[in-house]
C-alpha cells in the first residue's frame, strides 16, 4: 500500500501544542492488521484512516494497540486534511463511523466537531479509586467508555500523579478522565499576557486530563471525545451552554464546547506539522 500521510496538531494554539494525530487518506480499506501496524509504527495517540463513500467519508481510528469507537482530535485532523490539502469544497465534512454520523464544520480558522453526547451515570467513589491517583476525587461517574472523576481545583488537575500500573488494569473502561472547575486562569504561556485558556483569550470554565494506559495511551495530550462526557456535566453544573476548556497535559489542549442536548459541539484549531508518503 502506498498513500499520503499527514501529521496534524489538533486543538492546538500553535505548532507543538494540542494533540498530534496521523491521517491516512485511502482509496480502499486495507487489512485491519495493517492499519494497526501503521498506527503502532506512528506511535501517536491516534492514527485516522478514511475512505470516500459517495458524498461522505468513512473514518476509523487506531491507537498504537487498539481500534477505538470514537476519537475527537483525529477527526478534527482528518477534516483539516480534507479542507486544506485535498481541495474539499463546502463547509461541512460528514464522516460515517462506529459511533454514527459525525460532522465537522469549518468556521474561519476554527473547526467544530458535532458529536453525540455521552450518557453519564453517577457511581460511588470507592476505596479502589483512591489508589488510581495521588489525590482523592470528590465525585465519580461512568460514561459509555470512560470513568470521569471530579476533583476540587484546577491545581489538583495540573499536579495530579496517576498510578499507571493500577490504571492499566482497568479493562472495563477505555480510560479515566479527571476534571475540575477552572479558576479562570491559564497556566500556559498565555497567562503571562493576561489572556485566558484559548488563543482568543476566553475565560476558562473547566479543565481536564485523560489517562488511558489500558488503550496504549498513558496520557493523551488532548481528548476531544472526552469532552462529550465533560461538557454535559459542566454545562449543568455551571448553568451555561457555551464553555471554554483546557486539557492540562504537557502540550496543552484548547477547546470551546457547546451543550446542544443530544449533540456536543467541540471547536478548536488545527495545524499541519508534516506531510509524507507511506509505503506498507
Amino acid at each position: 500500500m502506498e498513500t499520503d500521510i499527514y501529521q496534524i496538531d489538533a486543538f492546538c494554539k500553535d505548532l507543538f501544542s494540542g494533540n498530534p494525530a496521523a491521517v491516512c487518506p485511502l482509496a480502499a480499506w486495507p487489512a485491519e492488521t495493517l492499519m494497526q501496524q501503521i498506527a503502532a509504527e506512528n506511535n501517536l495517540a491516534e492514527t485516522a484512516f478514511y475512505v470516500a463513500e459517495g458524498d461522505h467519508f468513512r473514518i476509523r481510528w487506531f491507537t498504537p494497540t487498539v481500534e477505538v469507537d470514537l476519537c475527537g482530535h483525529a477527526t478534527l485532523a482528518a477534516a483539516h486534511v480534507l479542507f486544506h490539502h485535498k481541495s474539499f469544497t463546502g463547509d461541512i465534512v460528514r464522516f460515517a463511523s462506529r459511533s454514527g454520523e459525525l460532522l465537522v464544520k469549518k468556521e474561519g480558522d476554527r473547526l467544530t466537531l458535532d458529536f453525540p453526547a455521552d450518557t453519564l451515570t453517577p457511581i460511588p467513589v470507592t476505596e479502589e479509586m483512591y489508589t488510581w491517583f495521588d489525590k482523592r476525587p470528590e465525585e465519580a461517574y461512568k460514561g459509555k467508555t470512560d470513568y470521569m472523576l471530579v476533583f476540587g481545583s484546577q491545581t489538583d488537575i495540573a499536579n495530579i500523579q496517576p498510578n499507571m500500573p493500577v490504571l492499566e488494569k482497568l479493562t472495563e473502561a477505555r480510560g479515566v478522565i479527571v476534571t475540575a472547575k477552572g479558576d479562570g486562569s491559564d497556566d500556559s504561556a498565555t497567562a503571562k499576557t493576561g489572556r485566558g485558556a484559548n488563543p482568543s483569550g476566553d475565560t476558562l470554565d473547566f479543565v481536564s486530563r485523560f489517562f488511558g494506559p489500558q488503550s496504549g495511551v498513558p496520557e493523551d495530550p488532548v481528548t476531544g471525545s472526552a469532552h462529550t462526557t465533560l461538557t454535559p456535566y459542566w454545562s449543568k453544573r455551571l448553568g451555561k451552554k457555551d464553555l471554554t476548556a483546557q486539557q492540562l497535559s504537557a502540550r496543552k489542549g484548547y477547546l470551546r464546547c457547546k451543550d446542544a442536548g443530544a449533540r456536543i459541539e467541540i471547536s478548536g484549531l488545527a495545524k499541519t506539522y508534516l506531510i509524507g508518503r507511506l509505503f506498507a
